[in-house]
């Protein structure tokens, strides 16, 4: 058992103590709360200020009644190694409206790309479990051979890089394996992540290392307040394998991990599932919140359907806007060229974009930022375009729009109605 240094303040133990932190301050300042009541709810576990103590950046809380965050992942895969274009990833991310960027890399100089990605002001998560088999691959060495230490040396020496998250998939057990031979599942586990820890658990008839040396991650967590990501290595990759018993049995663990982490005085959140009918996706939103103790919940989409590649955006974020609804707080987005390719620059945004419409969607049925929305109507009423362009999530897009198809006549119209605008029409005599 690992003696936790007590002279570390994080975010969380800060909080705890009553303590006000610069970072809290700008948090509750940014989203309009009172700093008090944002300290209680980091003391609580509800909310999470992911920032490593060695960067300096824009910080940003997730959680319990603050606006829903958005994250994009970006990354090399073995096929396109191009870390510059993963660098344009990012920037494009952030200017279209994600909150926080993920490197997934598994191909080329992990470490470097990383070091770019940490000059960006925003907090920068990552799979520590990609790079350890990134690493495995480069010393012609299988996946499960790799020895306990590459995993801790990997998360270390990411928390000292600078990296503000981590997903870690500690949730995943030799039980929960099991169970999952005995189901009926159509995609098994395609959390990637996830087949990698399984795939070493069952090649070395080992318990997963990450859940065994907990309390190892949480030393090294605390120490430079990362938070963590407590990976959902079990989601239902299909509509039919959704709520199942085995993704259940690991959100249990998950919330058994949450409550340690806290006990340690690190932040933690709890990632959720990929596929889901929507029917039951404000189910699994408050099973997490009741099993987690109300962790900050960070989910991937959901999907709604299983059948629309080349559109997953617009599954996602279905999927994305009813568990915001019910009470997720944390989006990833999802690409048009999910299932299908790595993304790029235009998929990329795309993504963005149909995330945050999601997110911004259920931030108003909550009554969040809503009078952004009421100015553009005034906007549209009045006909004031520049107005207009200056509200839109997505400037350019609604910009291109009106030069390439606008009116050839009524100017101050749009090109559908022309003369026949019904706000012109009705402008004139209400």
């Amino acid at each position: 058992m690992f003696i936790f240094k007590l002279d570390i303040m994080t975010q969380l133990t800060s909080a705890k103590r009553g303590e006000i932190t610069q970072e809290l301050k700008d948090v509750a300042d940014k989203e309009g709360i009172s700093r008090k009541k944002l300290m209680r709810r980091v003391a609580n576990g509800e909310i999470v200020i992911p920032k490593n103590i060695t960067r300096k950046i824009e910080p940003v809380g997730i959680g319990k009644g603050l606006k829903v965050k958005l994250n994009a992942n970006i990354g090399t895969s073995p096929d396109y190694i191009d870390i510059n274009n993963e660098i344009e990833k990012a920037k494009v991310a952030l200017k279209y409206g994600a909150d926080a960027i993920m490197d997934l890399s598994i191909g080329g100089n992990i470490k470097e790309i990383r070091k770019y990605l940490l000059e960006m002001n925003a907090p920068l998560g990552t799979v520590p479990v990609y790079e350890a088999a990134a690493y495995a691959e480069s010393k012609a060495m299988p996946v499960v051979d790799m020895s306990i230490d590459v995993f801790f040396r990997v998360i270390e020496d990411q928390a000292k890089q600078g990296v503000d998250f981590m997903t870690l998939h500690a949730g995943v057990t030799s039980e929960g394996i099991e169970r999952l031979r005995r189901q009926s599942r159509l995609t098994s586990i395609v959390s990637r992540g996830g087949a990698i820890m399984a795939a070493w658990m069952n090649h070395n008839d080992r318990e997963n290392p990450l859940y065994e040396e907990y309390d190892s991650i949480l030393e090294i967590a605390k120490e430079y307040d990362v938070t963590l990501s407590l990976g959902d290595a079990l989601r239902p990759g299909s509509i039919h394998d959704a709520t199942d018993r085995s993704q259940v049995q690991e959100l249990i663990i998950l919330g058994e991990l949450v409550d340690r982490a806290r006990e340690a005085g690190v932040q933690v959140m709890v990632e959720g599932p990929g596929h889901m009918p929507m029917n039951q996706i404000e189910a699994n939103v408050i099973l997490q919140k009741r099993l987690c103790s109300d962790a900050p919940f960070y989910v991937l989409g959901p999907l709604v359907t299983d059948i629309a590649p080349g559109y997953d955006h617009i599954s996602g974020a279905i999927g994305g806007a009813i568990a915001a609804l019910a009470g997720a707080d944390f989006l990833c987005y999802v690409t048009p060229a999910e299932h299908l390719a790595l993304p790029d620059l235009e998929d990329v945004r795309i993504g963005v974009i149909a995330s945050k419409i999601a997110a911004h969607a259920a931030d108003i049925a909550r009554g969040i930022d809503v009078e952004r929305d009421n100015e553009m109507a005034r906007a549209r009423f009045d006909l004031d375009w520049k107005k207009q362009f200056a509200l839109c999530l997505d400037r350019e897009r609604a910009e291109e729009y009106r030069s390439r198809r606008g009116p050839k006549k009524e100017e101050e119209t749009c090109s559908m109605c022309g003369s026949f605008c019904a706000m012109k029409l009705s402008g004139s005599f209400l």
